[in-house]
């Protein structure tokens, strides 16, 4: 392999969206390597917030590698991800204005209310657009919308904080990891995405706590903006899938919080 070849390493795929990391193997070490990770992966690891970075190479055909210190560990289950120290990790990222001027140094792309209504209506199936429940959350958000930009917080978030990207580590060191979703935009786009699949609304304001931000009005109406949209997301992707019974679950959380 032309890869291993030049880096020196042996290199055994692991599992991922992308098929770009591997496990790299010499003698008796092991570290974490990926092919074009997020650019400003040194910044969060110096920041402890991902797992410590060793090297980053570019390689004969124009990409670079990077090498991380090997973490044995796992993911964290569904009902971790209320813990404090998941919101204290994401109130750590949303505050770093380092990382905010590095994103932004390397060109990271931004996220606003009208790009995510855009990319929801974009090759939306018939039946999910005259869907009764949909439209009307879909109406909800659009009427709202500039209310929500208004009083926007913009900062680096996450972009995909599922349960899958939180690494335990043997040594009970959490990380957040795979970067590669990273945006600028509303820190209440991350807290959307966690509540709208981990957290039920009775407990928001617990977390939000364990997260220390004033809990406004406004800011909870941003939180229940980005979770309707989070779910209207998941239902379209879900229908892609076949995933019908996801799906479903996503509906009935969206009527739910659309009657409060």
């Amino acid at each position: 392999m032309e890869l291993e070849r030049e880096t020196g390493w042996k290199l055994h795929p692991i599992g991922g969206d992308t098929g770009q990391a591997y496990m790299g193997t010499k003698d008796e070490e092991k570290l974490f390597l990926k092919r074009n990770s997020s650019p400003f992966l040194a910044a969060l690891s110096l920041e402890g917030i991902s797992p410590k970075l060793i090297w980053t190479k570019r390689i004969g055909n124009g990409d670079v590698l990077t090498a991380q210190e090997w973490c044995n560990g796992r993911n964290l289950f569904k009902d971790e991800m209320h813990s404090s120290r998941v919101a204290k990790i994401l109130k750590k990222v949303h505050q770093s204005e380092s990382l905010k001027r590095m994103l932004q140094r390397v060109g990271g792309r931004s996220i606003h209310p009208k790009d995510l209504l855009t990319e929801y209506k974009s090759g939306l199936a018939k039946d999910l657009a005259e869907h009764p429940q949909l439209k009307k959350a879909y109406k909800w958000l659009v009427d709202t919308k500039l209310e929500i930009i208004k009083d926007s917080e913009i900062s680096v978030c996450h972009g995909d904080v599922s349960r899958k990207n939180w690494l335990l580590s043997e040594e009970d060191q959490l990380y957040l990891v795979d970067w590669d979703s990273a945006i600028l935009a509303d820190l209440a786009y991350d807290i959307g995405q966690l509540f709208s699949r981990y957290i039920e609304k009775k407990q928001w304001n617990d977390w939000l706590n364990e997260y220390d931000h004033e809990i406004s009005e406004s800011f909870l109406k941003r939180i229940n903006w980005y979770v309707i949209m989070t779910l209207l997301m998941d239902v379209k992707e879900a229908h892609r899938k076949g995933q019908f019974i996801k799906m479903n679950n996503a509906i009935v959380k969206i009527d739910q919080l659309m009657s409060n």
